[in-house]
């Protein structure tokens, strides 16, 4: 009796030859291991360096037109932030994406002006170094009244808890968001369209294979060794450069769900790069106009904050800047996939849009 032909077999068939494909191609190590981890170690071995600037959440009952606040406004390393509430201002305090919050008040009574300091413990070294710059200018203010003390101004100094956001944290979720674009696009617009022009699918159609047993099998072959180099990154940026995983492997498991999430949307540009190109060599200037506003624009290495105004909803509407901000929001502050449920929701919504269009795109022949 003749044996039933077994697609599933047929599929884990594919997806273990073409696994090995990818291990062997240097390309695909590059783009989803080298290229990330050089940036990361970069800017792992300078996270340490000199400090660029002290942010300053600025409180809304602060007074504004004392010397004192006049004075710190001169600063050039103080950064002063106006446009946050009172309640993100306490939380981004906590998570250490600001390192400090001031609230200047003027007293009828000497000394005339208080400032009023609250820092965390993720403040580090930028603690001392917001309070040497208001001794300078309580100093100078001081040393201005004719009839010596009392003095005119005085700081009052408050410490929350928190832990310290460093470079590393930022850089990495942005890396490991960049090399899954990489993977999901330039991997599988190359694959099938090599199949194709190579006449590979053409001699699968001539065996008993479903065209669904091909794309799964390369599917499962480029999601396996995107999530493998997603944990390679993750460890090598804990380990290496103390990489914030607050909830330890949990972390790791939500932070490797959001990854899988990102690659097979990815993957999706990658399907239509491969239906819209001719040949092999039209595949990299198509998948670099999708790669490359979005590793620039979607907050790999910068806030997108730091964008002109009117560069901002465009950041905000690329599927990267959605993955790098989960991969951020679970790594540091804790966040569980519930919690990152708007940005896993704009991801899909991506993922539904570019699939119907890799639909209507992609070509078997």
């Amino acid at each position: 009796m003749n044996q039933e032909y077994s697609n599933f077999k047929a599929t884990l068939a594919i997806a273990k030859a073409s696994f090995r494909s990818i291990v062997r191609s240097p390309s695909s190590v590059v783009f989803t291991l080298l290229f990330p981890l050089i940036f990361i170690l970069v800017f792992g071995f300078i996270s340490g360096g000199g400090v660029i600037s002290v942010d300053v959440g600025v409180a809304k009952t602060n007074d504004t037109l004392n010397p004192v606040y006049q004075a710190l406004k001169k600063v050039s390393i103080v950064k002063l932030i106006h446009d946050q509430t009172p309640e993100q201002m306490q939380s981004n305090l906590q998570k250490g994406t600001i390192d400090a919050i001031i609230n200047i008040q003027k007293n009828t009574v000497a000394p005339y002006f208080t400032a009023n300091i609250e820092y965390s413990k993720a403040s580090g070294e930028k603690e001392n170094i917001l309070r040497s710059a208001l001794n300078n200018i309580f100093y100078e203010i001081n040393a201005h009244i004719p009839n010596g003390p009392p003095p005119v101004a005085e700081i009052k100094e408050t410490t929350i808890s928190g832990r310290e956001y460093k470079t590393i944290d930022f850089i990495l979720p942005g890396q490991l968001g960049f090399a899954l674009l990489s993977t999901g696009v330039f991997g599988t617009a190359f694959v099938f369209l090599s199949l194709r022009i190579t006449l590979v699918i053409k001699r699968f159609f001539a065996t008993p294979v479903k065209r669904y047993s091909i794309v799964i099998g390369e599917a499962i072959a480029r999601i396996s060794f995107a999530l493998i180099g997603a944990l390679f990154i993750i460890l090598i940026g804990k380990f290496a450069f103390g990489f914030t995983l607050v909830h330890g492997a949990v972390t790791v498991l939500n932070m490797l769900l959001l990854s899988l999430i990102g690659v097979v949307v990815f993957m999706g540009f990658g399907f239509v790069v491969s239906g819209i190109a001719k040949n092999e060599s039209t595949v990299p200037p198509i998948a670099n106009m999708i790669t490359l506003p979005q590793f620039l624009l979607s907050g790999t290495f910068f806030s997108i904050n730091v964008f002109p105004a009117w560069l901002q909803p465009i950041s905000r509407a690329l599927p990267l800047t959605y993955l790098n901000d989960a991969l951020r929001k679970v790594a540091f502050e804790g966040a569980s996939l519930m919690d990152v449920s708007h940005q896993v929701l704009v991801m899909l919504i991506w993922g539904v849009v570019i699939y119907t269009v890799a639909v209507k795109t992609f070509k078997w022949e």
